[in-house]
């Protein structure tokens, strides 16, 4: 049966010469040590044992590629701080010096800047505890909402908001303005707030308590025609009924509970940079202040959030 089914191919197709037959052996090591990399062989209809090589594009992911989005990160970094410098400062910022342009060329370098953010899950980062310095903030920030109460309430002339940084622990934010009167008469202003979780990246911030401390006065640099007059405050305060004096020296506490909440979102965070948006897209710059770091990357900060 098999010879005469042999005899009727055999009569029906035309005979292949053995040296036309592609081999369908497997390649020797030598054969596959020939191939260049990324070469591919392609059969081509225009006959049997026919091939055309054709080069395969390969894509490279490996340290080198990582080396470069690294070098990019930091560039960014350092381009975002040299914007803030050129802008001039937080105390531009507060005064509202910053032109438009200063305020575009800012915007552009933390877009760049955010795309590259190596943090994946920010909200639980233990890169997120810590203090942190204030360099940029929105008209909702708690650092806008420090600025109004100054400067809604003082002259320019006479109050001026040296800096403010936040102290993020716990689930709790403590955010600091340092203030000066009379370039003599220094102050600070505590706002307190309280963080839940809402996402890996999303946050919900509520304010609890401000506290304006007693002013602390050195007398040496003091304008001679104030000293008479605050050696006078200083005496009245003094003969104040213990209740009433007591509370003048733990400062004046303003409850905010229930009176403002926010939702934001972390769009990038490292060991040295935090930026925060919020739900109209405007952003908070904070720098780390130096050796803040609070915890280790194995610990947790804040537990997770239930989805």
């Amino acid at each position: 049966m098999a010879a005469s089914m042999a005899t009727v191919l055999g009569s029906v197709l035309p005979a292949v010469p053995s040296h036309r037959l592609p081999s369908l052996t497997p390649a020797s090591p030598l054969e596959k040590s020939c191939r260049a990399p990324g070469l591919v062989l392609q059969h081509c209809r225009g006959g049997v044992g026919r091939w055309r090589a054709m080069v395969q594009e390969q894509t490279f992911q490996g340290p080198s590629a990582a080396y470069a989005r690294e070098m990019e990160r930091l560039s960014a970094k350092e381009s975002l701080l040299l914007a803030f410098k050129d802008a001039g400062g937080f105390e531009s910022l507060i005064c509202g010096k910053t032109t438009e342009m200063q305020r575009i060329d800012v915007n552009e370098r933390i877009v760049g800047l955010e795309r590259l953010n190596p943090t994946t899950r920010p909200t639980t980062s233990p890169f997120l505890e810590g203090r942190w310095n204030f360099e940029w903030f929105s008209a909702t920030s708690p650092a806008s909402f420090a600025a109004r109460f100054l400067f809604e309430r003082s002259p320019s002339a006479l109050a001026n908001l040296l800096g403010m940084d936040m102290l993020l622990k716990d689930g709790c934010s403590n955010i600091t303005a340092n203030l000066r009167f009379f370039n003599s008469i220094e102050s600070k202003f505590l706002l307190s707030t309280r963080l839940s979780l809402e996402g890996p990246a999303r946050m919900k911030e509520e304010y609890v308590e401000g506290i304006l401390e007693t002013p602390t006065v050195s007398f040496d640099v003091v304008p001679e025609q104030l000293k008479a007059a605050l050696g006078q405050v200083t005496g009245a305060v003094q003969q104040l009924p213990a209740p009433i004096r007591d509370a003048f020296d733990n400062g004046l506490k303003i409850p905010l509970s229930g009176t403002f909440e926010r939702m934001f979102m972390i769009s990038y965070l490292d060991e040295e940079i935090l930026i925060i948006r919020d739900s109209a897209g405007t952003p908070d710059v904070l720098t780390r202040l130096e050796g803040s770091l609070a915890s280790t990357a194995a610990d947790p900060v804040i537990p997770e959030y239930e989805s």
